[in-house]
């Protein structure tokens, strides 16, 4: 059985998934499968892989198109280890990325969840690290309070993360009705019952190809979890409700710019302003045209090299 049984979903992305593969292939630490899922690809993405041999790769096909949850549950299920570790098909992974993962496996043998900071590639080869979620790790990693850890940049991407076969089975998989942050959903549930061990190293790339890509479309015709179900966990937990109210924040904004009035006042209504800092209020409750030049600004800004946030 191999330690590790990465998965990634395919749709589409010829453009991208040698790449991604050539990084799987060039890890430090052999001991692994790969499991790639067709969510029936329209391009070439299979006929890129046919010229990459290796007897680690299995490829398993969906006969509709199921999207991207479900594609990574068709994975987990049909995985032979019981340490599943991400990537999605136009990301890349350091050379050491599995090796740093089992080395806090081994360290934090206890924990659920298991990650590491990434990156962001912008177009015309821009690089942009995240922020290191903790200073007091020692040696570069440590178990986080995941719930805290996240009020700011998100300390994961979908492709840097390892999580045992079992959480999902305990907490359950990804949601597959939800079609924008159903990692943010799985994260939830998860990190309240498990520990989360993180490594501070930067160890996978994830590309964006163009400037505005995780919310070009807002979330129109999108499903988004559900956060108002989650508020029982939040009872004795402040930890928790700042980290629901963080993003329902996030998701207001993205519906106020849409235009969406009925979504944003549902975000809005459960949110305690005591969960925000001075900034996030204030944008919150701006007018749409004040979050339209921020967001031509910070795309300037981009450019040169710069992410400012309001967290």
């Amino acid at each position: 059985m191999p330690f590790f049984s990465v998965v990634i979903p395919l749709y589409n992305k010829e453009n991208f998934i040698a790449g991604t593969l050539k990084s799987v292939l060039a890890q430090t630490f052999t001991d692994f499968e790969v499991i790639i899922v067709n969510d029936v690809s329209t391009d070439n993405s299979l006929g890129v892989i046919d010229h990459i041999v290796d007897d680690r790769i299995r490829i398993i096909e969906h006969n509709v198109n199921k999207g991207l949850s479900a594609s990574r549950n068709t994975g987990i299920k049909n995985a032979a280890s019981d340490i599943i570790a991400f990537l999605d098909a136009d990301d890349l992974w350091k050379p050491e990325f599995l090796e740093k993962m089992h080395s806090l496996m081994t360290l934090y043998p206890e924990a659920g969840i298991y990650g590491s900071r990434y990156e962001e590639i912008y177009p015309n080869n821009l690089i942009i690290p995240i922020p290191s979620p903790q200073s007091e790790l020692i040696n570069n990693m440590g178990t986080i309070n995941f719930y805290i850890s996240n009020l700011k940049k998100p300390i994961f991407c979908s492709s840097c993360i390892c999580i045992k076969k079992g959480v999902f089975y305990d907490t359950g998989f990804y949601d597959e009705k939800i079609t924008f942050s159903e990692d943010i959903d799985l994260y939830i549930r998860a990190a309240i019952k498990y520990q989360i061990a993180y490594c501070n190293d930067i160890l996978a790339s994830y590309i964006i190809y163009y400037q505005n890509q995780m919310t070009s479309n807002g979330l129109r015709n999108k499903v988004i979890p559900d956060f108002d179900k989650y508020e029982v966990l939040s009872v004795n937990r402040p930890d928790i409700k700042i980290y629901l109210d963080f993003h329902r924040y996030i998701m207001a904004k993205h519906y106020k710019l849409d235009g969406d009035r009925s979504g944003y006042n549902k975000m809005t209504n459960s949110i305690s302003l005591n969960s925000l800092n001075y900034k996030q209020i204030v944008l919150l409750y701006a007018p749409v045209f004040i979050l339209k030049i921020i967001k031509r600004f910070k795309m300037v800004l981009l450019k040169k090299g710069l992410n400012p946030t309001t967290y």
